[in-house]
């Protein structure tokens, strides 16, 4: 009769701790199952939160101004009303959405030239400018450039543009079809000559 019960208790003890280890691996295997759910919604939600981390501005100022100087003179000066830079991008630049103005000096600090435009941008590591919209671009001698669209590439030091373009110098009106120049308006070419006129003519 003993043994009957010790054995009844034996049997119980283990259903019970089978039924303990089944809870265990099924909570295990839950928890598990919840902890992969978490870390691929993460990873799910991860690239996004990068692409709209790229998307935002790392600077966002207005009224901005800026002096560019080399061995302590001021060689370049800009001012915009808004600056936008975005440093996380793969290609980093800074936008001027509401336009900007770039005077440049020489090591007397004389202006030598100068450029403006409705809407800019700067490719930092390429060193390129953007300018778009009533571009004006002045150089030293009085030389004025105006077209829609203009790159100025710093490294090389020279300009380009594709569009239609008017170069007034002295009493002369030069147009056409793209320009290309040093970046100082000196040594220039006009790719698709439209004509000349006098500014008497002109008025």
């Amino acid at each position: 009769m003993k043994q009957q019960k010790y054995d009844s208790v034996n049997t119980t003890a283990f259903k019970i701790k089978i039924l303990i280890k089944s809870s265990i691996a099924a909570l295990s295997l839950g928890a598990a199952m919840l902890l992969l759910s978490c870390q691929s919604k993460v990873e799910a939600d991860l690239p996004s939160k990068l692409i709209e981390q790229e998307e935002l501005p790392t600077v966002d100022a207005t009224n901005f101004e800026m002096t560019y100087t080399d061995s302590g003179i001021v060689r370049y000066r800009l001012t915009t009303p808004r600056l936008l830079e975005y440093e996380n991008k793969k290609d980093p630049y800074t936008e001027f959405p509401d336009g900007f103005h770039i005077v440049e000096f020489d090591k007397n600090q004389n202006v030598t030239s100068g450029i403006s435009a409705n809407y800019g941008k700067r490719f930092k590591k390429e060193q390129k400018w953007l300018a778009i919209g009533n571009v004006v671009a002045v150089n030293a001698d009085g030389d004025t450039l105006k077209t829609e669209k203009l790159t100025w590439l710093r490294k090389e030091k020279r300009i380009f543009s594709d569009k239609y373009v008017r170069l007034i110098k002295n009493d002369q009106v030069i147009t056409g079809i793209g320009l290309e120049s040093d970046e100082n308006l000196k040594n220039w070419k006009i790719l698709q000559p439209k004509g000349t006129l006098y500014v008497n003519e002109e008025k």
